[in-house]
């Protein structure tokens, strides 16, 4: 047994940073949500727009994978990616899925549920075109969870599509925006003596409901 791993049940840490309350929070999960990241930007956690995307494979064996959020509204949680990925393919037969913002220095993490569907091919375009023109050539390159032989794979497709497109690459059929519809966030602040406070915002008949669970 290695070191770490002796002494990993030994870890602990007191969450003292903060709390939260009903009275103090937002009616509207997406108002509390907003309220949260801005907070997390402004105190320059490390990469706050970072989140876990959940999903679950017709074998109903659950994956996760960290991907950034790109925008977020009335309608849901976006994010880009290759369709034809493993979560492409997951929530094309599963179009369900769920996130998770781990805001390690705030001591918060944010969990929300919810149907997933395809944003708007123009919605799509407009992102991809904003995006560094490397990036927009990774897009072509890479046959994203596909086994491939080794990194000169991605070299030279990126080289032939590079080549290809040169400064103007068109947004790949295979490439595009998922956005999450929540019917349900949990908010979740660490407190002292593992007394965390937890509240939940579930969709009932249109309106939200919000209970605060034991932690």
């Amino acid at each position: 047994m290695s070191q770490i791993s002796a002494h990993i049940a030994d870890l602990r840490k007191s969450y003292e940073r903060a709390e939260l309350n009903e009275d103090a929070s937002h009616a509207a999960p997406l108002q509390q949500f907003d309220q949260w990241l801005q907070e997390a930007v402004n105190a320059q956690v490390n990469e706050p727009n970072a989140m876990t995307v959940a999903t679950v494979g017709s074998d109903l064996r659950p994956s996760t994978r960290v991907v950034l959020i790109k925008g977020y509204d009335e309608r849901g949680i976006v994010w880009y990616t290759n369709y034809g990925s493993r979560k492409g393919q997951e929530l094309g037969g599963n179009p369900f899925a769920a996130l998770q913002f781990h805001w390690v220095e705030l001591e918060r993490v944010v969990r929300i549920e919810g149907r997933v569907e395809r944003v708007s091919a123009e919605e799509s375009d407009a992102y991809f075109h904003s995006r560094p023109l490397d990036s927009r050539i990774g897009a072509w390159a890479s046959p994203q969870s596909q086994v491939i032989s080794g990194r000169s794979v991605l070299v030279a497709n990126a080289a032939k599509y590079g080549a290809q497109f040169l400064l103007n690459p068109p947004r790949p059929p295979h490439w595009g925006g998922f956005r999450l519809v929540p019917d349900r966030w949990e908010f979740w602040q660490g407190r002292k003596s593992r007394l965390h406070d937890r509240l939940r915002y579930e969709l009932h008949d249109g309106q939200w409901l919000r209970e605060r669970l034991a932690p």
